[in-house]
């Protein structure tokens, strides 16, 4: 299975490509891709840099073009596929199934990936974009268990990759729309979730609040370390008690199930994570390539570094088991 790894800027790209990527995932610097933060992602010449450093050392680069275009301003998404086949992406990994059309047609030799923003997660949804787009490979959402991949991955065209570790999405990805309501920017569309200029923290007497958008999202008492504020992770009072209502502040951690996914015929794993500095990407891609490598008796003890550095210190493996069930 490939490790599809990712980077935010050029120093976290080489360490991906150091430590053991199979191919390497990033963006533009503008609002094409998911991860629109200021100080991050690329130019066309950084890009052009990072390919040619990956393929000096036998590595993919994918490029994420994958929020929705809007209406009258289809040219940016439009060039950034031309800037992309231009300078030599193995994959472009697109949402929009009117870019993915524009891919196919203009560059019908460009390998496509659907990206988890699509949602695409039963047969006929995959099916169709293989069929009308040349799609090679969807990326899965984060919502399907163990089973529901195997049966998935056996039943369509393409080549299937999952998320293995990283952040977590309280919905399906592409159909997310909370953050919008207290700021005005879509992540699926401006690529901004909780955008930095909306985030503010403020002093309430010992406590720290966090804002976004002018909305108290949490507050931190004193020696509590204090997250990021993003809606779903924010804690709040509902029914006299107070708490994370959407989503716990957890990372994703699949790798007690590589076998199963190897066993279920998927394709690549995929790391979650370009907002993140070069010291993390480091650390997380070396430590997975060492679990991949490593027989399974040996693996827990290999990972469990890893929790260190995940979201509140805590990991869950999510959809893959579904134990609600």
């Amino acid at each position: 299975m490939e490790l599809i790894c990712p980077a935010g800027n050029s120093a976290a790209f080489r360490e991906a490509v150091d430590a053991g990527a199979d191919a390497v995932y990033c963006g533009f610097r503008n609002e094409t891709n998911a991860r629109n933060f200021p100080g991050l992602n690329f130019t066309r010449d950084e890009f052009e840099a990072a390919v040619a450093y990956a393929r000096s050392r036998g590595v993919m680069t994918f490029v994420a073009i994958n929020t929705f275009m809007r209406a009258g301003a289809e040219a940016l998404w439009f060039q950034a596929v031309d800037d992309a086949v231009a300078v030599g992406a193995d994959a472009v990994i697109l949402a929009d199934m009117g870019l993915m059309a524009y891919t196919a047609d203009r560059h019908p030799e460009q390998r496509i990936h659907v990206s988890v923003q699509a949602a695409a997660s039963n047969p006929e949804a995959v099916g169709f974009l293989a069929d009308a787009f040349q799609a090679k490979r969807v990326v899965l959402p984060r919502v399907l268990s163990l089973p529901e991949v195997a049966k998935l991955t056996a039943s369509v065209p393409v080549e299937t990759e999952v998320f293995v570790f990283g952040g977590m999405c309280v919905m399906a990805e592409g159909r997310c729309s909370l953050s919008s309501y207290a700021t005005g920017l879509s992540p699926n569309m401006n690529g901004v979730c909780s955008p930095a200029s909306h985030v503010r923290y403020a002093k309430d007497g010992a406590a720290m609040v966090s804002e976004l958008g002018g909305f108290a999202i949490d507050r931190f008492e004193p020696g509590e370390p204090a997250g990021y504020p993003t809606l779903c992770k924010g804690r709040f009072r509902a029914g006299g008690e107070q708490g994370h209502l959407f989503e716990d502040p957890i990372s994703l951690d699949a790798l007690d199930h590589l076998d199963a996914l190897r066993e279920a015929g998927v394709s690549a794993l995929k790391i979650e994570g370009r907002q993140r500095g070069k010291a993390y990407v480091a650390e997380v891609v070396s430590t997975i390539r060492r679990a991949l490598d490593a027989p399974p008796s040996a693996r827990r003890a290999i990972v469990a570094r890893l929790r260190s550095v995940s979201e509140g210190q805590r990991t869950t493996s999510g959809a893959y088991e579904k134990r609600w069930r």
